[in-house]
C-alpha cells in the first residue's frame, strides 16, 4: 500500500490555518477509523482513516472500483464494517440503523424521494417532514399538522428552484429536477451533514450547473460528503479531497495539490478514467 500522501508546495495546512493533522477535536464532524469491509475474502475498503471537518465539503474521488459506493453504505451502516469504526459529532454510531443515523442528523440523498413517484413534488418533500417528526401515521389526521407541513414543503421546494413544479408528479420530472428535488427531501430531514452519491449522474450541462449552485447553498450552514466523477465540479465545489485506489487513501488534500498528485495521475489513467 502508498503511503497516503497530502501533495503542497507547504506543509499542509487545513482550511483555517491547523495542520490536517491537527484538527481540533471539536472541528471533526465524521470520522472514520480503521473502516475495512471484506466481501468473502475480497477487501472492498480497506483500513479508511478519513476526518471531515465540521462546515465544509469534502469530495471522494477515485477510479471505478475504488470503493467509494461501499464506503458510503458503511458510513450510513446499509453495510456493516468488518472492521473498524465511525464517529458523527464525537459518538461512535457503528452498530447503529440506518434510521437511527439519520435520527442523528446524517443524512444520504438520493435515497428518499423515488419511493413515491406518482405524489406531487410538494407531497413527496411533505412525507420527508412527516419522517423527521415519526412514522406514526396519526399526522395525517391533523389539518392544522398537515398544513403545517404543506407550508414548510413549499418553502423546501422553492428553496431548490422547484416552485412552478410543486403539483407535479415526481414521475414526470426532468431528470436534473428529480436531483434537486432528492436534495430537498434530505433538507426536510434537517441533517447536519449531508451524504451525496454521485450528484451530478446522468445530468446535462446546464442541470450540472444548477444542482452544483444548489450544493453549495445547502453548505453554507452544513457539512457535505460528496462522491463525485465530475472533476470540474469536484474543483469548483470542494474543500478537501480525498482519493481512493483498490479500497484504501491514494491521496488527500486541495484539489490543486492532489490533481498533480502523480499517484493519483497514475491510478486514473491506468484504469481508462481520465
Amino acid at each position: 500500500m502508498a503511503e497516503r500522501q497530502c501533495w503542497t508546495a507547504a506543509p499542509s495546512f487545513g482550511l483555517f490555518g491547523s495542520p490536517w493533522g491537527e484538527m481540533a477535536e471539536e472541528d471533526i464532524i465524521l470520522e472514520a477509523i480503521g473502516l475495512t469491509k471484506e466481501f468473502k475474502g475480497f477487501v472492498a475498503v480497506n483500513n479508511v482513516d478519513l476526518r471531515v471537518r465540521r462546515r465544509t465539503i469534502h469530495a471522494l474521488i477515485g477510479p471505478n472500483g475504488a470503493g467509494k459506493t461501499t464506503f458510503f453504505n458503511l458510513l450510513t451502516h446499509f453495510l456493516t464494517p468488518t472492521s473498524g469504526r465511525i464517529r458523527f459529532n464525537g459518538r461512535n454510531i457503528t452498530g447503529s440503523t440506518p434510521a437511527g443515523i439519520t435520527r442523528m442528523g446524517l443524512a444520504r440523498s438520493f435515497q428518499i424521494s423515488a419511493v413515491f413517484p406518482h405524489l406531487s413534488v410538494r407531497e413527496n418533500v411533505r412525507v420527508a417532514l412527516q419522517r423527521k417528526l415519526g412514522n406514526s401515521f396519526h399526522f395525517w389526521r391533523s389539518q392544522r399538522v398537515l398544513e403545517n407541513l404543506d407550508a414548510r414543503a413549499l418553502e423546501l421546494v422553492e428553496a431548490v428552484g422547484l416552485g412552478s413544479f410543486a403539483e407535479l408528479p415526481a414521475v414526470e420530472l426532468p431528470y436534473g429536477r428529480k436531483r434537486a428535488l432528492e436534495i430537498a427531501t434530505t433538507l426536510a430531514l434537517d441533517p447536519e451533514m449531508m451524504l451525496l452519491d454521485e450528484p451530478m449522474a446522468g445530468l446535462g450541462q446546464e442541470d450540472i450547473k444548477r444542482i452544483a449552485a444548489l450544493i453549495r447553498a445547502v453548505a453554507r450552514n452544513r457539512t457535505v460528503l460528496m462522491v463525485e466523477h465530475n472533476m470540474s465540479v469536484v474543483a469548483d465545489l470542494s474543500d478537501i479531497i480525498t482519493v481512493l485506489a483498490r479500497g484504501e487513501v491514494l491521496a488527500e488534500g486541495p484539489y490543486a495539490s492532489v490533481s498533480r498528485n502523480p499517484l493519483v495521475i497514475e491510478a486514473y489513467v491506468g484504469t481508462g478514467n481520465g
